[in-house]
């Protein structure tokens, strides 16, 4: 018998069942009581089939809703539309260097556009591909800010993140073809 990582295993699972059914947990906050309380299992469960769970714990959760992935234009959205969005985030860090960054709209869009092809090619992780994206390209742009003069300002276009995401795209073409 494996040892399994797999939240949605069968132990997990018996492991939920107090916690759905209403019980008393001590916390460090003092006593939570989980009869009222809504549970979402979502995630660990999206590739578990209903016949793949405790029937106990298919009776506690009967509603099934199927989701979709995050499409480009979702991926924008969410770089663009929250108030401590990614984008406002990375601008405000590179400020305390006492630097300017501006992201182009055009370079949003393709950051959106590779994190939507990132999670068809290599691994559907959603919303979080953003921040390893992100990441990729800021990577150097943060370093290069803190020998910039006060004043100094960087600009990320559609070619720079091209640019920074080159490796990352044929790495994942040829790990198609690694056993």
């Amino acid at each position: 018998m494996s040892k399994s990582a797999d939240a949605s295993a069968e132990g997990v699972q018996r492991d939920l069942l107090p916690l759905i059914e209403g019980t008393t947990i001590n916390t460090k906050y003092g006593n939570v009581n989980t009869d009222y309380i809504l549970f979402v299992a979502s995630g660990a469960f999206h590739a578990v089939k209903p016949s793949d769970m405790l029937p106990e714990l298919q009776g506690r959760l009967p509603i099934r809703v199927e989701l979709s992935g995050l499409t480009e234009e979702d991926l924008y959205k969410i770089l663009t539309e929250p108030v401590a969005n990614l984008v406002r985030q990375q601008v405000a860090l590179i400020a305390t260097e006492g630097v300017e960054l501006v992201f182009e709209d055009d370079a949003i869009r393709e950051i959106a556009r590779m994190a939507a092809l990132l999670n068809r090619t290599i691994e559907n992780i959603g919303a979080r591909r953003l921040h390893t994206v992100m990441e990729r390209i800021m990577e150097e742009l943060s370093f290069q800010s803190a020998e910039l003069e006060d004043g100094s300002i960087l600009t990320v276009n559609k070619a720079l993140v091209q640019e920074r995401l080159s490796d990352v795209m044929v790495s994942s073409d040829l790990s198609r073809y690694i056993l």
